[in-house]
């Protein structure tokens, strides 16, 4: 595929462009994210910024798909992401009711799977967990918690964007590992599109990519996870293991609410990396330690996977990172009762 190895380039070029006219058009239309009680920002800055990676990164899905570098299928289940980016966009102009976004959702994830064959089964390193009929519900309700984890860890600058270009960065490095190049080159292509649009985004962030972004890629990730699940590949719990952060805080931090009796649907922060915002961490450090979790959770799945230890890494990670999002809890809640007393 030598026609491809210029494109990356090209992307990034293209997203960062196409994000700097976004920023015009959000001023001067006031699509700006105004600061409330609930935010972690403190300055109106103007959001829809993530269109730019979604039109550059839709387009690198069509230009491999019909040059046949990808699967028709998964080109297809991957184009179903422009429904979640335009609901997501209506959403950033004015606030839409839940019920039309959860149900685009849902249709986003029933033609994703669909087209991806459904989720007969699941490699866990050790064994593999056949699902038969199960597998289809059970990928429908992935994707879509997929979706809304990845627009409730859209909380502070520059983390959405940078968890985009380092889990599909690292996703890219297993797949060339494994020598799936076509895969590797299509998550590239994530990663350099979003990449383009983090220039803009990194703290302090010049605007933000809004839910046209964030939905958008949590979709993308659940695609692309399923989609190598079933090509025998890249198993899903090493894309588990690259999401680990983002997983493990918007999971266990919704759980805490609905056992609280809280309304979980509700804006919220109380997520892990709110709290560390709160307690006085700029929005760059909170990012950069994020960042490098997950660049060493790229080199730990590359060993894994050369090892034959995929399992073992999925269970040993997971636990250290309920572990970690515990003890941050704890200190954090004390830290509130002290303040109160």
């Amino acid at each position: 595929m030598p026609a491809l190895s210029y494109y990356p380039f090209f992307a990034f070029i293209a997203s960062l462009t196409l994000t700097c006219f976004i920023r015009r058009y959000a001023i001067s239309r006031q699509i700006m994210d105004i600061p409330n009680s609930r935010s972690s920002h403190t300055v109106p800055t103007p959001r829809g910024g993530g269109l730019a990676f979604v039109i550059v990164f839709l387009c690198s899905v069509l230009f491999m798909g019909m040059t046949s570098a990808i699967g028709m299928k998964l080109m297809l289940a991957l184009l179903g992401g422009g429904l979640i980016a335009f609901m997501g966009w209506m959403d950033d102009h004015k606030c839409l009711p839940v019920l039309p976004r959860i149900a685009a959702h849902f249709a986003a994830a029933l033609w994703a799977v669909y087209w991806l064959g459904g989720f007969p089964s699941m490699k866990l390193g050790f064994t593999t967990l056949h699902l038969g009929s199960m597998g289809y519900p059970l990928a429908i309700l992935g994707t879509v918690w997929m979706i809304n984890l990845y627009n409730f860890m859209d909380g502070i600058d520059g983390l959405a964007g940078g968890e985009a270009v380092t889990v599909s960065g690292g996703a890219a490095l297993l797949f060339f590992i494994s020598g799936n190049t076509s895969m590797a080159i299509l998550c590239l292509f994530l990663t350099v599109s979003a990449g383009g649009f983090l220039v803009l985004n990194w703290p302090p962030a010049k605007i933000f990519m809004g839910d046209v972004g964030s939905g958008f890629l949590g979709y993308t990730f659940a695609v692309l996870a399923l989609a190598s699940e079933n090509m025998r590949d890249v198993p899903l719990i090493a894309w588990m293991v690259l999401l680990s952060v983002f997983i493990v805080d918007a999971t266990a931090t919704l759980v805490k609410r609905i056992l609280q009796g809280k309304k979980f649907t509700e804006a919220h922060r109380e997520h892990g990396y709110q709290k560390l915002v709160q307690s006085g961490f700029s929005h760059g450090k909170v990012t950069l330690w994020i960042t490098a979790i997950n660049l060493g959770l790229a080199m730990i799945m590359t060993f894994s996977i050369e090892q034959a230890m995929i399992g073992s890494t999925f269970i040993v990670i997971y636990i250290l990172m309920m572990m970690l999002w515990l003890i941050l809890n704890k200190q954090f809640t004390q830290k509130e009762v002290s303040s109160h007393k």
